[in-house]
């Protein structure tokens, strides 16, 4: 009998965090809970690791899928925990764990598309009530689910994400001079304030991530920025590496996993005030409210050493081991 099955649907799907989350997951488990059959389901069998049951899965739609596909499945393998991120299956019993990232269409619904904002109000609080444990990325996430959805403290449990072992200090460190945002392109994210930013300090401006809303793209594109979509791990590690720094303008986060990423890179971080990226980055990154990030990117560059050794001491503390073993915590609860 498998223990515990993750939905690995987002495998090889340009998913940015979500991917990052699972993929590190899946890494890890095996060695937090050797004694734990797993198994992932996914559309990508190649790309689950070692010590992992691949459980193949095509999906036309996601919706189908969710509705159909793999509600039949689990009812077929009968796994003792199965674990979800966003929502749940409909109509899936058994036991179930959920992690939730973040309530942004929730507490900015004008920033996201009436589309996405209409499927995930009308699916995560009935999946968060439904599930038997929930695991937030944050205490803001945490905070969030509590106060919104009336979920009880002590059926969240606060897992923070790791840095992947790729993201290191090397050669060519801030050598490429120009200042770098990492994230999927949408408003939520205002990468247009850290553009506008970089034009006014004279710096150029790259944006890694999938175009999701090809109006802004444009619009940055307009503006002289960079935007190179998705990109590689190795590309990713490289250009945290040679960028002069980080820019997080965001204005709401579940988490701040680029902030990690680059704090593991010995870049420094220049970051909005928002309360998850202050979780994650503690006193080792500049934070600057909105109309105040080129300043913001001034103190920072004229704080390079100090920013790079409190960024890297910071990011030492988060690891995708300790996130497994507690992720591995949360099943035996319900085993």
């Amino acid at each position: 009998m498998i223990d515990v099955l993750l939905d690995a649907d987002v495998l090889g799907r340009q998913r940015t965090g979500d991917e990052t989350y699972v993929q590190n997951l899946l890494r890890e488990l095996p060695a937090a809970a050797p004694d734990l059959r797993f198994a992932a389901v996914t559309r990508r069998p190649d790309l689950v690791p070692g010590g992992i049951e691949a459980i193949e899965l095509s999906a036309d739609s996601q919706e189908w899928r969710m509705a159909w596909r793999l509600p039949r499945l689990l009812r077929r393998l009968r796994p003792r925990v199965a674990h979800f991120q966003h929502s749940l299956p409909l109509l899936a019993g058994g036991t179930s764990v959920l992690t939730v990232h973040d309530l942004s269409f929730e507490r900015g619904p004008e920033l996201m598309p009436r589309r996405h904002r209409l499927v995930f109000k009308a699916v995560v609080p009935r999946s968060a009530r439904r599930a038997g444990r929930v695991i937030a990325v944050s205490e803001r996430t945490r905070d969030d689910l509590t106060d919104l959805y009336g979920i009880a403290e002590h059926e969240v449990r606060v897992i923070p994400h790791g840095v992947d072992p790729l993201f290191t200090p090397g050669e060519g460190l801030g050598k490429g001079g120009y200042l770098l945002v990492v994230g999927a392109v949408q408003r939520r994210k205002d990468p247009r304030a850290a553009v506008e930013a970089g034009g006014e300090l004279g710096m150029p401006v790259v944006l890694v991530g999938p175009e999701r809303e090809p109006a802004l793209a444009r619009e940055l594109r307009a503006l002289g920025a960079d935007l190179r979509g998705y990109v590689d791990k190795e590309e990713l590690a490289r250009l945290y590496r040679e960028a002069a720094c980080l820019v997080v303008p965001s204005r709401y986060e579940g988490f701040g996993l680029p902030i990690l990423e680059a704090m593991a890179s010995g870049t420094p971080v220049v970051a909005s005030p928002d309360p998850a990226l202050v979780e994650v980055a503690g006193d080792a990154a500049v934070f600057a409210e909105e109309g105040e990030l080129a300043n913001g990117i001034r103190r920072a560059l004229g704080r390079g050493d100090e920013l790079r050794a409190a960024g890297l001491a910071r990011a030492a503390q988060f690891t995708w081991a300790e996130a497994a073993r507690r992720t591995v915590g949360v099943y035996r609860e319900l085993l």
